[in-house]
């Protein structure tokens, strides 16, 4: 079936569905797979919840009743289905990527944008081949602006993700070592995120660059760009970051609910996109004011006494180093650690994980418990620093010795899901 026939079809019914457990009535299904799962063996189920059609690429799930709909290639076709949408809507579209604080500078713009525009943005981190064509078709007629957070693991995906989306704004918050095992080296991860700006220059479309990152100014050269940084006194300041970024626009001071100064680019990014798109000062700080981070990012938590960072979705080596960093500045006593492994460093895992050792060796932060097979394999010198294999071995520590009226930070990659120490304290 040709993508404009398809493009119809999905124009006359009720959006697009991948999952059978959230079918909504007349909706196209398009069966994906995966490396555990087969979405055209859940075809007739689809059909029997309420999905209108099925679009399936294995001949033996396919019915004549015309409710399937068989083609080469789901995931190409939903693809190719995204982009023939995204040209039909021809309305501005903001993609960003980075190794860190994609989400919360995505959820950052949506405030502010959505303080003046019908906005419509990537829902939650669904970031991939999958999730940014399905953040596509989610826009409709009212949208007004687009915004498209970009994941990526391996080189050439983001170069991909371009071409579905045709972005006419970039960002990049970052370069760090982020899926090292994927990319090889940092500048392997400079080189695949800066994908982004290849395809803007290539169109004549705008980047937005934070002065502060030498990198992002060397690769953007020759583009057509809008700059912001803290460098810009009077207009774009941090004014406060020990806990809560405090940050001040023009006349207006901005009280944030983010915690750390690594999370003041990502403020000034939305900052930026607002007042380039036209939103009022006052509009900014509200939506600035009103964003409260969740899902595990950032989170300033109280609980049995204790305050508490959690900061458990994701860690890599620069963000690790980056909540490192905010933690001994921040002020508090009685101050505990709980470290996780870091996940997809490859090669590099063991020297990375000892880097976060020797930082912690060499900085007085409080004491620390770090846990998974990785940090357990480094050398401690330190009697404050305390390992643990599983978390379950820390769990019984923790049981056994009750925290109370403690400054904590826990932070570790999503596998580890250290958020489970709320559970105990």
């Amino acid at each position: 079936m040709k993508t404009e026939a398809l493009y119809d079809i999905f124009s006359a019914n009720n959006g697009i569905c991948t999952d059978t457990r959230n079918i909504t009535p007349n909706c196209i299904f398009f069966a994906l797979k995966g490396d555990n799962f087969n979405g055209n063996a859940f075809a007739e189920e689809a059909i029997k919840k309420g999905a209108f059609k099925t679009i399936i690429d294995e001949k033996e799930f396919h019915k004549d009743t015309g409710e399937t709909i068989l083609v080469d290639d789901v995931l190409k076709i939903l693809q190719e289905l995204a982009l023939f949408h995204r040209k039909k809507l021809n309305l501005p579209i903001i993609a960003l990527t980075g190794s860190n604080g994609k989400t919360t500078t995505k959820e950052l713009i949506n405030a502010v944008l959505s303080q003046k525009y019908k906005t419509t943005a990537t829902k939650g981190n669904l970031n991939n081949h999958i999730g940014v064509p399905l953040t596509l078709l989610s826009m409709d007629k009212s949208t007004e602006i687009g915004i498209v957070e970009m994941g990526a693991n391996h080189p050439n995906e983001i170069a991909r993700l371009c071409e579905i989306a045709m972005p006419d704004f970039g960002y990049i918050t970052n370069f760090g070592k982020a899926h090292l095992e994927g990319f090889g080296s940092l500048e392997g991860v400079v080189n695949a995120k800066t994908e982004l700006y290849e395809h803007l220059k290539k169109h004549g479309k705008t980047v937005f660059i934070n002065e502060e990152d030498p990198i992002q100014i060397k690769r953007s050269n020759g583009m057509k760009k809008i700059v912001f940084c803290e460098k810009q006194e009077g207009k774009l300041k941090l004014l406060e970051a020990s806990n809560k970024v405090k940050v001040q626009f023009k006349d207006v001071e901005i009280q944030s609910n983010l915690i750390g100064v690594y999370n003041f680019p990502n403020i000034a990014a939305a900052i930026s996109m607002g007042d380039y798109f036209g939103v009022s000062e006052e509009k900014i700080k509200h939506a600035i004011e009103g964003y409260f981070s969740s899902n595990n990012r950032s989170q300033l938590l109280e609980k049995n006494g204790n305050k508490i960072i959690l900061d458990a979705y994701n860690a890599n080596p620069s963000s690790m180093l980056a909540a490192l960093e905010n933690f001994k500045q921040a002020e508090g006593e009685n101050k505990i650690l709980f470290l996780g492994d870091m996940f997809e460093l490859g090669n590099d895992a063991d020297a990375e994980h000892q880097n976060i050792i020797n930082f912690l060796e060499d900085n007085s932060l409080g004491e620390v418990y770090i846990v998974g097979s990785n940090f357990h394999k480094t050398l401690i010198k330190s009697p404050q620093i305390h390992k643990y294999k599983s978390f379950e071995d820390l769990k019984i520590q923790l049981e056994k010795n009750p925290q109370k009226d403690k400054f904590i930070l826990i932070k570790a990659s999503r596998g580890m899901a250290l958020e489970r120490i709320m559970d105990i304290l």
